[in-house]
């Protein structure tokens, strides 16, 4: 048992914080946020993330996991304190550290014996020297600085965490890297791996991993483009090239675009890096700029449809989030495309289980808000669907069919069979695939 504290609960330290409770340490999570700490006692969760909430109830039943606003009181006791700090990309695309350096400035005037200070937050190369020298402007006694990135997707954070792939920790102190192999342990009974690596190493080792996986969307985002323009088929060419082991299945779907907390800021912020050192990252620049389109690719289709004038037309949206099982809209795609549809003059309509008040939070009133999926269909001109919710998966054709004005769909992420969609009737427009055109 090892006792922890994590500053920070956002998605990342909530999530870190719960998880190691549960495998029995003793976690006070500090966030400087009164009423959030308020409700977390009482037991409720903050965030949307599925098997969280079973987690944290048992853990605060348990007392293993606490909240406290107070820095002093938070790392007292921990041997360990892990930093889950946002670090917000600046206009220039950097990361900014202000929130993990000014906590580090702090920890140098509280810590009274050892204690390993880990980054867990996603930070450029380079961070965990300066955390050290911002701890090292008060500190008095021998600590640590450790370098361990999350690689927590959202909507199975969760079982990511309980069961990751591998761990990566970015140390040079041997005692620090004793305790934090001894604290992973029971994350690893099935035999996947541990990579210990130099602290540089592993902060590059997050913004490569993101970076690579947002090319691998973005190229096929490309491809499914270039079918549309030649006649081929992206799921055959998806399944083509996806069983090609080298490629691999995974992130091979196209879509409009990728977004969320992690891609579009570790991108720019590994661009920014390179940027810094005189080093152009070309692939990455081209990823950015392709992605930044993809995500309205679908608005020019439906302003055709509608010959160019979209005023008062009703358009019905599916899917808020940037991805299903979340309630998080930062990049989300359905975002940029409703605000075109908006200024063109359209009326929206949306659905998504989870991200209503957050997309409230953002659009407010220029959009109506529906009970249901199919409610938001009531004498829509046109459905647009933007996350694949696998509620949306399998609907109600017959009821979409009553519902809608018109039996139109812009979908965004190639949700149903394009045979189907030919027999019920519909015009049905998706990413790099045949126009059913009825």
């Amino acid at each position: 048992m090892k006792k922890i504290a994590v500053i920070g609960t956002g998605y990342v330290g909530l999530v870190t914080g719960t998880c190691f409770a549960e495998t029995g340490n003793q976690v006070i999570c500090v966030d400087i946020d009164k009423e959030k700490v308020e409700k977390m006692k009482k037991g409720l969760v903050p965030i949307y993330e599925p098997n969280l909430d079973t987690f944290f109830e048992r853990n605060i039943t348990a007392g293993r996991l606490k909240f406290t606003t107070s820095l002093e009181k938070g790392i007292k006791d921990a041997e360990i304190i892990f930093l889950a700090l946002p670090t917000p990309p600046g206009e220039d695309g950097s990361a900014d550290l202000s929130y993990i350096l000014g906590v580090a400035e702090q920890l140098g005037k509280l810590i009274k014996d050892f204690k390993v200070i880990v980054d867990k937050s996603t930070v450029p190369v380079g961070t965990a020297e300066k955390v050290d020298a911002a701890i090292k402007k008060n500190g008095l006694v021998d600590f640590a600085v450790v370098s361990n990135p999350e690689f927590l997707r959202e909507g199975f954070a969760v079982s990511d965490f309980m069961k990751p792939d591998r761990v990566v920790l970015g140390t040079s102190n041997n005692k620090a890297r004793g305790i934090m192999e001894k604290l992973y342990k029971p994350f690893l009974r099935q035999g996947n791996p541990i990579y210990f690596m130099d602290e540089k190493s592993a902060e590059l080792t997050k913004y490569a991993a993101n970076s690579f996986l947002a090319t691998k969307i973005t190229f096929m985002n490309e491809i499914a483009n270039f079918c549309e323009i030649v006649g081929a088929d992206v799921d055959k060419v998806r399944a083509g090239i996806g069983s090609d082991s080298r490629i691999g299945k995974r992130f091979l779907f196209p879509g409009i675009g990728y977004g969320g907390s992690c891609f579009p800021k570790d991108v720019q912020a590994l661009v920014k890096s390179g940027n810094d050192v005189n080093f152009s990252f070309e692939i990455l620049n081209s990823v950015i700029n392709v992605n930044q389109n993809q995500k309205t690719i679908l608005y020019p289709k439906i302003k055709n449809y509608f010959k160019g004038n979209l005023t008062g037309k009703n358009i019905a949206v599916w899917g808020l989030s940037f991805k299903p099982d979340t309630d998080d809209i930062r990049e989300a795609p359905s975002i940029y495309l409703m605000k075109k549809l908006i200024e063109s003059g359209a009326i929206i309509t949306a659905y998504d289980p989870e991200a209503m008040n957050n997309v409230k939070a953002v659009l407010g009133d220029s959009i109506k808000y529906a009970d249901n999926e199919y409610s938001a269909l009531n004498n829509c001109d046109a459905l647009l669907i933007c996350t694949e919710w696998s509620t949306f998966r399998n609907p109600d054709f017959n009821l979409m069919k009553k519902n809608m004005k018109d039996l139109v769909i812009f979908d965004g992420r190639n949700l149903f069979d394009l045979e189907e969609m030919n027999n019920k009737g519909f015009y049905y427009s998706s990413i790099g695939r045949k126009l059913i055109n009825k």
